[in-house]
């Protein structure tokens, strides 16, 4: 069963100073002013903050599963996912580690990061 953006919702809006925004019809999760989770329109594919020089690696080991940016955000710290190509879990990892990409350490260590 493919992951939906409630299983989504459900992981980040109980992340510290996490919180939802609607733009141009578009669910994104922000922290501050930072976009740090957006889901397509038709919400099959969710992208996330990823650090940009990682981004060519975990691509190619797994394109069914992830896809590079649109090229108007590949300047960003940005990756896109299936999310009819994970689980829960692998979501739950993939949404905490890029919130932790986008809140102060004492923040991320605060909720159990390392």
């Amino acid at each position: 069963m493919p992951v939906t953006i409630e299983d989504v919702r459900r992981v980040a809006e109980q992340l510290p100073r996490s919180y939802e925004v609607l733009v141009r019809d578009r669910v994104k999760f922000r922290v501050g002013k930072i976009v740090w989770l957006a889901f397509s329109a038709d919400e099959t594919q969710m992208g996330f903050a990823f650090p940009k020089d990682e981004r060519d690696v975990l691509v190619a080991s797994e394109p069914d599963v992830f896809l590079m940016p649109r090229p108007s955000d590949l300047r960003f710290n940005w990756v896109e996912v299936r999310l009819d190509a994970i689980d829960v879990p692998r979501m739950r990892e993939i949404v905490i580690d890029a919130w932790r990409l986008v809140v102060p350490k004492s923040v991320a260590l605060a909720q159990g990061g390392d």
